[in-house]
């Protein structure tokens, strides 16, 4: 996980902190990072995939390609030691799409 400033201009600031967080996920990562509600209804359909990881793999492969969830990379708002401020952002083809956009939306 890299940790980078949405203003550039602060790194060099002895009191900044970097407030951006990049990092990669596959696409069974992000199926099981997805909101609760979608999770749920998925579960209605595969109800032993809470007990079984037979079935939570085959949920959850049902899901990548269902939704066509892929893997990538992400960013999202976050102090060091501190939970993250964002839900994460991406997919991203790479690390500095993902880090680019994350200064863009910053405005800086």
């Amino acid at each position: 996980m890299t940790q980078a400033y949405s203003d550039p201009s602060r790194e060099d600031d002895a009191y900044a902190l970097p407030d951006i967080e990049v990092f990669y996920l596959t696409a069974e990562e992000v199926a099981t990072q997805t909101d609760e509600d979608r999770q749920y209804e998925w579960l209605k359909q595969y109800p032993l995939a809470t007990m079984n990881s037979r079935d939570r793999q085959a949920m959850l492969d049902a899901m990548i390609e269902a939704e066509g969830i892929t893997g990538g990379w992400f960013w999202w708002s976050c102090f060091p030691g501190c939970l993250p401020d964002s839900e994460p952002m991406g997919p991203y083809d790479t690390e500095a799409e993902a880090l680019a956009n994350a200064q863009d939306d910053s405005g800086y």
